[in-house]
């Protein structure tokens, strides 16, 4: 598409209205109905192992085909609630709380409760290198998101019920997840209960998790524990600035949105308690982020040393962290170019976005969760902040701006 970052925009929240927030997912490949009734495959690690990475890496989609069907995603349907916080936070317009009390409420009812406290999972089957999870496994990563979009709700509403199922998720993350010490001890969340593995970015999450719900509550001890947490992933930052994925052989590579997810959650924890003992790492990585991975051109690099796959999930990123970690108006014309590329390159006249561009082909299947809530999430962050600095008579200030 070739259009302003509004219309862009306009055409996406369309898109995903009309579809009531439903879609394929990257890894929803074992919720097929032709691979289930088949127990050769579905009771093989390896099959099921290819069968994911096979829908994932197609540029076709045959999901309708082997029996997939469109399903709500509670980070998916969380990436939207908070895009509805920030579009009613600039405009207050009454079809934004009514999606809001929608969404909310939606994802109140998709909860596990098998567990300590709220928790949330995906609703497919997930086979990993490291484990299995069936669906509805809770992890820190769909739970930090559905219980920080909850408060951004509650922060709207004033609904307590949203703030006491926010509250709740701590109990999940300190008393369900497993934990790897160090021997100053701090330590890494898993990313789930059934696992034992130490992913940075997860973890963070968890730990913001904590620091923000002590921001509601004053409870000293998730204030200590959110910050061993920040302490053990930031004694693992590389001279650089840089983080690789995990600590494990496999997890060695470095890529953009996860250093993105890093970074907010690092800055977010000083924004919620006070502490900024780790305000230089914040610094530090953000320099590696900003230089490594995103070209001149404003397109986004997925790994530090390479260019292709062009995920959608890396320019989405670009403007959360910006918008999240407070460095919005110093790189205003560098996110402004990376959308412009983005809507050009990988936004369907339909108003979706394409999941990857490859040097030679694009994946363009419109996954719901991964590329529409993602870029929803991030431009409603763009739209917020314009709207702001308008409002203060600062917008045409901003530095080299340009228009949209």
């Amino acid at each position: 598409m070739n259009c302003s970052i509004q219309q862009s925009f306009d055409v996406l929240k369309a898109y995903c209205e009309k579809e009531d927030y439903k879609g394929w997912d990257p890894y929803d490949g074992l919720t097929s109905k032709t691979f289930n009734a088949l127990p050769v495959l579905k009771n093989s690690r390896v099959a099921r192992l290819a069968w994911i990475q096979f829908f994932k890496r197609s540029r076709y989609n045959f999901r309708k085909l082997v029996g997939i069907e469109k399903e709500y995603n509670s980070k998916g349907l969380a990436l939207f609630l908070t895009g509805y916080c920030n579009l009613y936070k600039a405009r207050k317009e009454p079809d934004h709380l009514e999606k809001i009390n929608f969404l909310a409420q939606k994802l109140i009812a998709l909860q596990n409760k098998s567990y300590s406290g709220s928790c949330w999972g995906y609703y497919f089957d997930w086979q990993a290198r490291a484990f299995f999870q069936p669906a509805h496994t809770p992890t820190v990563v769909a739970t930090s998101f559905v219980s920080d979009a909850l408060l951004n709700a509650y922060d709207i509403t004033g609904n307590r019920s949203l703030l006491d199922t926010a509250i709740s998720s701590v109990d999940f993350v300190l008393k369900d997840l497993n934990r790897t010490y160090d021997e100053q001890g701090n330590f890494c969340f898993s990313y789930s209960p059934l696992d034992q593995t130490q992913v940075f970015n997860a973890s963070l999450l968890g730990g913001r998790l904590l620091s923000r719900i002590y921001s509601y509550t004053q409870s000293p001890i998730l204030k200590e524990e959110a910050r061993k947490a920040m302490k053990f992933v930031c004694n693992h930052q590389q001279l650089n600035g840089a983080w690789a994925y995990g600590s494990l052989p496999y997890h060695n590579w470095i890529d953009n949105f996860h250093t993105g997810f890093n970074l907010e959650c690092i800055y977010e924890y000083k924004k919620y308690t006070g502490d900024s003992s780790f305000a230089e790492n914040v610094e530090k990585g953000f320099t590696y982020y900003i230089n490594n991975f995103f070209c001149e051109n404003g397109a986004s690099k997925y790994y530090s040393n390479k260019l292709y796959p062009i995920d959608i999930h890396a320019p989405a990123q670009l403007i959360v962290t910006l918008a999240r970690i407070n460095k919005f108006t110093q790189y205003r014309i560098l996110a402004e170019k990376v959308l412009h590329w983005t809507i050009r390159n990988m936004q369907d006249d339909e108003g979706y976005f394409y999941y990857q561009k490859k040097k030679r082909f694009s994946n363009k299947v419109p996954y719901m969760r991964w590329a529409q809530g993602w870029m929803f999430y991030s431009m409603s962050y763009y739209l917020l902040l314009k709207n702001q600095a308008q409002s203060h008579e600062h917008f045409h200030q901003f530095a080299g701006y340009t228009g949209v």
